[in-house]
């Protein structure tokens, strides 16, 4: 009779992945765990590789072997919020004990589909701000993770972009509100640092391919304009559209992504992206272990890289300050 009630309870709570009791999944150590991982880049995209390769390894280091005692579910959405949703989904009916979330459609996708599966989010702004946790020091709730470039950041794109091309006047910030509904947290920093150095700042909402098109286009016929381009998911995603036209109309621009440099942008600073996947793994670590994602405080980037593409800058007929080349942690020839 007692086996009979047991099947029934399993069968009265398993029926809903989000409200599989976490205490009961966690009763059996030696089990496959499971790791669903939604990210916001294609799945095609080699910096998105590199980042799950550096997630894979940090949790190989920590004893969690892919195929041997965990497996890990990746889904790729490319910044485009519909398919963020679809996917996250399907991860959470894969009845996930953790899930991983990476950029903000991410992570607002899984929050929207589950309040009790752990979620780890890995490359997220602000996210008390926009509601994801309820303090940084202790999250509350099923969230907790990594966070991206704090929002003074902004003064340092202004800077850099001044620095490389003195006869920038018009700074143009560029960025999806709909997919980095935080980069209005970077604003404040970007606007003081632009009337500090006397230039005219102008902010380019795109919401699509055609948008984009429009602020690439008015950004080449206005005199002095430099691009400023945020981290953003849907703007990641169309990079090398972007790349190709400031470098055709001769437009310098500045990047949060090391992988736009590489690409042939011209300028990038930020955090290391791929370095982030490596050490969040140590937060999967714990929550596999037992520890609640409510007591564990989201942490800050602290390493940054300051990447220059020379060939570009000399494409541009830009001669980068020596002084600017020996603070670069990486110069692309």
């Amino acid at each position: 009779m007692l086996d009979v009630n047991r099947r029934k309870l399993i069968t009265l709570f398993g029926g809903t992945a989000a409200a599989w009791p976490v205490a009961a999944r966690a009763q059996h150590p030696d089990r496959m765990r499971r790791i669903g991982v939604l990210m916001g880049r294609a799945q095609g995209d080699p910096e998105g590789q590199r980042q799950a390769v550096a997630f894979r390894e940090g949790l190989a280091a920590l004893g969690w072997l892919a195929g041997r005692n965990v497996t890990i579910e990746h889904r790729w959405h490319a910044g485009e919020t519909a398919r963020a949703d679809a996917y996250a989904k399907e991860l959470i009916e894969l009845r996930p004990d953790v899930l991983v979330a990476n950029t903000t459609p991410s992570l607002a996708a899984m929050q929207r589909q589950t309040s009790i599966i752990s979620i780890v989010f890995i490359g997220v702004a602000d996210p008390v701000g926009q509601g994801f946790v309820s303090n940084l020091a202790h999250p509350g709730g099923n969230i907790t993770g990594f966070g991206l470039e704090e929002p003074s950041m902004g003064a340092k794109w202004v800077e850099l972009l001044n620095e490389i091309r003195p006869g920038v006047t018009r700074p143009i910030i560029l960025f999806n509100p709909e997919t980095a509904p935080f980069a209005r947290a970077f604003l404040p920093s970007v606007e003081l640092a632009a009337k500090s150095a006397g230039l005219t700042l102008r902010i380019d909402e795109v919401r699509n391919d055609a948008e984009i098109e429009d602020a690439l286009a008015a950004a080449a016929r206005e005199q002095g304009a430099g691009l400023i381009v945020l981290p953003d998911a849907f703007l990641f995603g169309r990079r090398n559209r972007i790349i190709k036209v400031v470098g055709e109309s001769k437009t310098p621009a500045v990047y949060a992504y090391r992988t736009c440099v590489v690409d042939g942008g011209l300028l990038a600073y930020g955090i290391d992206r791929v370095d982030l996947f490596r050490v969040a793994a140590s937060y999967i670590d714990r929550i596999l272990k037992g520890e609640k994602p409510a007591d564990l405080p989201v942490q800050h980037p602290t390493k940054f890289e300051l990447v220059i593409n020379v060939k570009t800058a000399k494409a541009l007929g830009l001669e980068v300050p020596p002084t600017l080349l020996a603070r670069a942690d990486e110069v692309i020839e």
